[in-house]
């Protein structure tokens, strides 16, 4: 859904960017004011609620892990110490999770790679910085975990801040198609680093696109199969792989397969005669990711012209965002079309098969709402663990640009370019900011070691 007023100019618009610096100066958004009363492990453990038991402890472990790996899978956390701080009312459709991590290439429907967000579990309407500051505050974890001295750090997110602020004031001087028709071509990237004369990071880059373009669904096949009678099977792998059969004593494929007819219906016409092109062959429910893990997520294998034709997807739980407590309800009942709606609005190219479903009677009882999207489609993401400073201030630049154009297609991208201004006001503020959050969340991530020491919580590592 557009924020932007239909009836007002341009310059109404730049002047309501201006007249936000009154009530919520650019500099105050360095303050973090934690609630007195605040408990990031209470946060967690409420979401559990509604997660399969036996996998919530692997989340935990993989929380474990590292600072990072704990920002990962703790937004609700961060959206209730944002709504503590302050705020504008400059709203775009925010990712929700906008960690650096959340960002990658991917194959466009033209068979071009782009580079994107690629996560919208959490996405909802809210204030343009609080995707923003989840964002520099990630890459100021990252860059601590690389163990870059303090300069550098700032030096990253800074950068993330600057193009956000000056990507956002280019979007807000061009016409709304062009907006609309921007994206970050990935091989594009890599010319840039050779203009510059970046020779050796160009080759790394290329090296990275080269990988992603291999981890598609042919490489899903040999990777995660077997042949089983002449047809292809998931192997199992438990927990994080069980194959339908091995789980419960009701019919699994049958409750998803219900699902899966729901969910061709959310597709265009032309998906849907590309879809019914390939048949059922198998099931199973994995577990992915940090913070999703403990949600439903279930891996369709299916074939098309022959066994060599393989298309996996993944059938994955939408639950509430993590925002509306903080910021309102969605406006759609069903979460898995928030997911994909919010998906739609902010990439510039979306996977073919992205879709949603209502499961009236799922395998524990009662409804659940999923979407539903490839498994892999060229997917590739920087590999921080190895990363320089120069490679993390490029990655940044990019980050940033993609977030304000993501928000520019739904948010008020004048009157957000005239609030942040030419200035570095605000750019030096969300650095100060993600400094004091990297603090927080280091004593966030002890905090989790010690409720697992104390047997307030069980956690299942190296899994």
């Amino acid at each position: 859904m557009s924020t932007v007023p239909l009836v007002a100019t341009v310059n109404d618009r730049a002047a309501l960017g201006r007249a936000t610096r009154a009530a919520v100066p650019r500099s105050s958004h360095s303050a973090l004011e934690p609630a007195a009363d605040r408990d990031p492990i209470a946060l967690l453990e409420a979401q559990n609620a509604s997660r399969v038991p036996e996998l919530v402890p692997i989340r935990y472990g993989r929380m474990l892990g590292s600072p990072l790996a704990f920002f990962r899978g703790a937004a609700t956390v961060m959206a209730h110490d944002l709504a503590s701080a302050p705020r504008t009312a400059l709203r775009a459709q925010l990712c929700g999770d906008a960690h650096l991590l959340n960002f990658g290439v991917f194959a466009s429907p033209e068979r071009d790679l782009v580079f994107d967000l690629n996560d919208f579990d959490e996405t909802l309407t809210g204030p343009f910085e609080w995707d923003v500051k989840r964002l520099a505050a990630s890459f100021e974890i990252a860059a601590r975990q690389r163990s870059f001295d303090s300069a550098d750090r700032a030096d990253v997110v800074m950068g993330v801040a600057r193009a956000y602020r000056e990507s956002i004031a280019h979007f807000a001087a061009i016409g709304d198609l062009d907006v609309w028709y921007a994206r970050l071509d990935a091989r594009s990237m890599v010319e840039e680093l050779r203009a510059e004369h970046d020779m050796k990071l160009a080759k790394t880059l290329r090296n990275s696109l080269a990988r992603a373009q291999s981890n598609d669904g042919k490489r899903a096949l040999a990777t995660l199969t077997r042949t089983v009678e002449g047809e292809p099977r998931i192997v199992s792998e438990p927990p994080l792989i069980v194959p339908a059969a091995e789980l419960a004593d009701r019919d699994v494929e049958t409750a998803i397969q219900g699902t899966f007819r729901r969910y061709a219906r959310s597709l265009p016409h032309d998906r849907r005669v590309l879809l019914e092109r390939f048949r059922y062959v198998d099931l199973a429910r994995k577990v992915v990711g940090i913070g999703s893990v403990g949600t439903r997520s279930w891996l369709l294998m299916m074939l098309g012209r022959d066994e060599h034709d393989p298309l996996f997807l993944q059938i994955k739980e939408a639950e509430a965002s993590v925002l509306e407590p903080l910021l309102g309800a969605s406006s759609y009942a069903n979460h898995g079309q928030r997911v994909v709606e919010g998906e739609r609005l902010m990439q510039a190219s979306s996977d073919i098969f992205l879709g949603w479903a209502q499961a009236d009677d799922d395998l524990d009882g009662g409804p659940r709402e999923y979407y539903v999207r490839q498994l892999r489609d060229w997917k590739g993401s920087v590999y921080v663990e190895t990363i320089l400073p120069r490679g993390l201030a490029q990655y940044g630049t990019a980050c940033g640009w993609t977030l304000a154009r993501a928000h520019a297609r739904s948010g008020d991208r004048v009157a957000i370019a005239s609030y942040l201004g030419r200035s570095d006001r605000f750019d030096r503020a969300i650095t100060a900011f993600a400094a004091a959050y990297a603090d927080l969340y280091e004593q966030d991530h002890r905090a989790l070691g010690q409720a697992v020491a104390d047997g307030r919580i069980a956690a299942l590592e190296g899994v």
